[in-house]
């Protein structure tokens, strides 16, 4: 198949990109606008969680079978039929009346969605000569930073100005946009689709595959409420999480099962931060959903300008590890400095740390593309890259699962704290009680329930600092993981790819999509 060139190459590009953004966008377009739904749906914030994580769990389970899938059905006609998939689900999600009914039209979103950011990245490399593969994985790893960080500014937006259910059907035209120039401007591959009879489907993996990532969640999301392994429930979903569904002999590469691990860790800090992000700007600063986007989306834009350069630094045989390690260290930085924050913050106060995780989380995605073939035999390579992508979308899910827990927890050990030294005797409660009651009745004459105000007022004070103090705890459990994975890089494999090795990279990764 020849290389598409001029405005036909710029169109493919630009469909890619869009599909892959649009993609991503709505793994973090809903996290600004929790509060909303749960007040729309009646149910609380963290069971809403469950719209993000549905999502993600749909990404996890579709991209290791999307290689399969797109060479049983073809992979234009896959494509087309995910974007298709994904934009009927995006109306049906605006539609939902109770979480359960979202969280399943999210689940369905996501298994469409997932397809549309494993197919673009094998069409957009297929866009590139062999040499040029390296700035191709630039300009999509630029996409998968900027995708989960223009979701809160979108959905800020929205949500600001109109309702909700608008954050899914902004999907639909884009959706109806990118299918039309995927039916004339896509071409597809010699051969493709035709096999049908030639290929074994092993429906017992596949559904062992959904039914562990399943459980998996389920054993994360409700552990804890559900009192852990004394729960009997518990212990069925994590033995079924625990048994392996998918080809892991790979894992036996030493370089591969450390780059799987650094890029979990990776999806972990991703998606874990702009999960916890938006919560605490809205619930506890008191940011618009808007401003909160805004807050996210300025420092990020410098991906525009770090993807290419080291998409190009790769493409010339730059060794991957001291990106790894450097952007380790930047990520853990900008968790650090989150955790340290006071609760009297602005938005500018955001922008340094968050310009740390925008360059750390750019100078880690190629290298660790890279990574993962890196010592593999070239029949390994598709089973490593399709690997490496089932775990960073799995450690998103790991990371926003084990964050609710985390919260919910610290937000309990500072609320018995804080409320420990709240008592009667104390001079300082009665002189703040007393101040606001008489407030209170100055503003409205309400003598009567003027005292039960001024403690509920108090309360509403000691659950928002509870908050703010297991918001800050997250982000330093955030940076200790980061600071941990970094002395395992010297069990990474450092090896100069040479432009064949680039090539076969390329169309390795081409392959696992």
């Amino acid at each position: 198949m020849a290389t598409p060139k001029g405005f036909a190459k710029f169109i493919i590009v630009l469909t890619c990109i869009t599909a892959a953004i649009m993609e991503l966008i709505d793994t973090s377009i809903v996290n600004v606008a929790l509060t909303n739904i749960s007040g729309s749906l009646g149910v609380n914030i963290e069971d809403t969680s469950w719209i993000i994580t549905a999502y993600a769990i749909a990404n996890v389970i579709i991209i290791p079978l999307t290689g399969f899938l797109a060479e049983y059905f073809g992979r234009k006609k896959y494509y087309i039929g995910s974007m298709i998939l994904f934009t009927v689900a995006s109306y049906l999600c605006a539609q939902s009346g109770s979480l359960v009914e979202i969280v399943i039209w999210r689940f369905i979103q996501g298994i469409g969605g997932g397809a549309l950011l494993s197919t673009s990245q094998a069409i957009l490399f297929d866009t590139f000569e062999p040499k040029d593969r390296p700035i191709a994985a630039g300009i999509f790893g630029m996409g998968i930073v900027l995708g989960p960080t223009l979701g809160p500014t979108v959905g800020g937006y929205i949500i600001d100005h109109a309702s909700w259910p608008l954050i899914f059907i902004i999907n639909i035209p884009i959706g109806i946009i990118a299918t039309f120039l995927s039916i004339y401007f896509i071409e597809e591959k010699p051969g493709e689709g035709t096999r049908k009879k030639e290929i074994h489907i092993d429906y017992t993996g596949i559904l062992l595959l959904t039914v562990g990532i399943g459980c998996l969640q389920y054993v994360l999301e409700r552990g804890e409420s559900e009192d852990w392994f004394n729960s009997r429930i518990i212990q069925v979903t994590s033995f079924v999480a625990t048994t392996p569904a998918v080809n892991l002999r790979v894992l036996g590469n030493t370089n591969l099962a450390f780059t799987t691990l650094f890029t979990f860790v990776i999806g972990f800090g991703l998606f874990t931060s702009v999960f916890v992000f938006p919560i605490l700007a809205q619930r506890v600063l008191g940011f618009t959903a808007y401003e909160t986007g805004l807050t996210l989306l300025a420092p990020t834009l410098i991906t525009l300008v770090t993807f290419p350069v080291i998409g190009k630094l790769m493409s010339k045989g730059f060794p991957p590890i001291p990106f790894v390690v450097i952007g380790f260290l930047f990520f853990a930085l900008y968790a650090w400095m989150n955790s340290r924050l006071s609760p009297d913050v602005g938005r500018w106060d955001f922008y340094l740390p968050l310009l740390f995780r925008a360059i750390g989380i750019s100078m880690v995605q190629i290298p660790l593309i890279n990574q993962a073939v890196a010592g593999l035999a070239p029949k390994d390579y598709p089973a490593g890259i399709a690997l490496n992508n089932m775990i960073r979308q799995l450690g998103g899910a790991f990371g926003i699962a084990l964050a609710n827990n985390y919260i919910s927890n610290r937000y309990a050990v500072h609320r018995y704290h804080l409320v420990e030294n709240i008592t009667s005797e104390s001079e300082m409660f009665y002189e703040r009680s007393s101040n606001i009651a008489k407030g209170i009745i100055a503003r409205s004459g309400d003598v009567a329930g003027a005292s039960s105000k001024a403690l509920a007022t108090i309360n509403q004070v000691v659950d928002r600092q509870a908050y703010y103090l297991s918001y800050l705890d997250t982000f330093l459990l955030v940076t200790v993981f980061f600071l941990v994975m970094i002395p395992f890089a010297v069990f990474l494999k450092a090896k100069k790819q040479s432009p064949a090795e680039i090539s076969a990279t390329a169309k390795a990764s081409e392959d696992a999509h």
